[in-house]
C-alpha cells in the first residue's frame, strides 16, 4: 500500500508520503523514496508501477522548470506522463505463465507547490485524467488514499486551511502514523516536504522526529480535554 497526500494551509502546502513498497508477486516489502523535487518550488509523489514512476522521475527532473512555469500545470503534467503510461500499457503482459497474479501498471501522480505566488495541487489518475485540488485543500493518491481521506475528514474541524504550515505538517504526519499503525502495508520512515512561495524544503529524519514529538503533544492535549469533558 502507498499513500501520498497533500494538505494546503494558509501560507503553504505540505506533501507527505510513507516509504514502504509492497511487492505481492514476490511477497516482499522494502523502503523507497516516493517524494521527489519538481524544481525549486514544487514536489511530486506517485503510487503504482515502479517502472512507470522511474520514467516519470527522469522526465520531471529534466523538465521541472518548464512544467511549473507553464500556464496550465495540469496539462503540462499530462503531456509528459501520458506517453509514458501508454508505452507501459502497450508493453504490459497481463498473464505470465507460472505466475498467479500479475502486477498492474496502474499509476497515480500527485504534484504540489507554487507557480509564482499561486499554489497548485494536481493529480493524474491511471487514465491520464487531471484533478485540481487547490480549493478543497486536500488530496491523497495510492491504495491508502481512502483511509487518508477518512482521516482527513476526522480532522476537518481543525481548519488546517486557515492555519500556519507548521500545523499542516503535524496533521500530515499524524495521518501517516495512523495508517502505519492500522495497515501492515504502510510503513516509515515518513517523508515530508514543506512547500511555500519561497521554495520547497524536504525535511530530514531529525526534523520529522521533531514533528512527531508535536504529534504526541497534540494527542496528549486531546486526551486531557476529553478527560475534562464532563467536569
Amino acid at each position: 500500500m502507498t499513500v501520498v497526500l497533500a494538505i494546503r494551509c494558509a501560507n503553504g502546502i505540505v506533501l507527505a508520503s510513507d516509504s514502504q513498497i509492497t511487492d505481492p508477486g514476490r511477497g516482499l516489502t522494502y523502503p523507497a523514496q516516493k517524494l521527489h523535487s519538481l524544481g525549486r518550488y514544487a514536489a511530486w509523489g506517485g503510487s503504482g508501477s515502479r517502472a512507470v514512476l522511474y520514467d516519470v522521475e527522469q522526465v520531471f527532473h529534466d523538465e521541472a522548470d518548464a512544467i511549473v512555469e507553464s500556464k496550465n500545470i495540469g496539462h503540462a503534467l499530462q503531456a509528459r506522463v501520458l506517453p509514458i503510461l501508454k508505452h507501459h500499457y502497450d508493453a504490459f503482459i497481463p498473464q505470465v505463465p507460472g505466475q498467479e497474479t500479475a502486477g498492474t501498471p496502474a499509476t497515480y501522480v500527485l504534484a504540489a507547490g507554487y507557480s509564482g505566488d499561486e499554489p497548485f495541487i494536481v493529480d493524474l489518475d491511471p487514465n491520464g485524467l487531471i484533478g485540481h485540488h487547490e480549493e478543497t485543500g486536500f488530496q491523497a493518491v495510492g491504495s491508502g488514499a481512502p483511509q487518508a481521506q477518512q482521516a482527513h475528514a476526522l480532522l476537518t474541524h481543525f481548519r488546517m486551511s486557515e492555519r500556519d504550515l507548521d500545523y499542516g505538517v503535524v496533521a500530515a504526519l499524524r495521518v501517516l502514523d495512523a495508517l502505519d499503525a492500522s495497515s501492515p502495508s504502510v510503513g516509515g520512515p515518513m517523508d515530508i516536504c514543506r512547500l511555500t512561495p519561497d521554495g520547497a524544503h524536504h525535511m530530514d529524519p531529525d526534523e520529522v522526529d521533531g514533528v512527531r514529538r508535536r504529534v504526541r503533544r497534540w494527542i496528549e492535549l486531546e486526551r486531557d480535554a476529553l478527560d475534562r469533558l464532563f467536569d
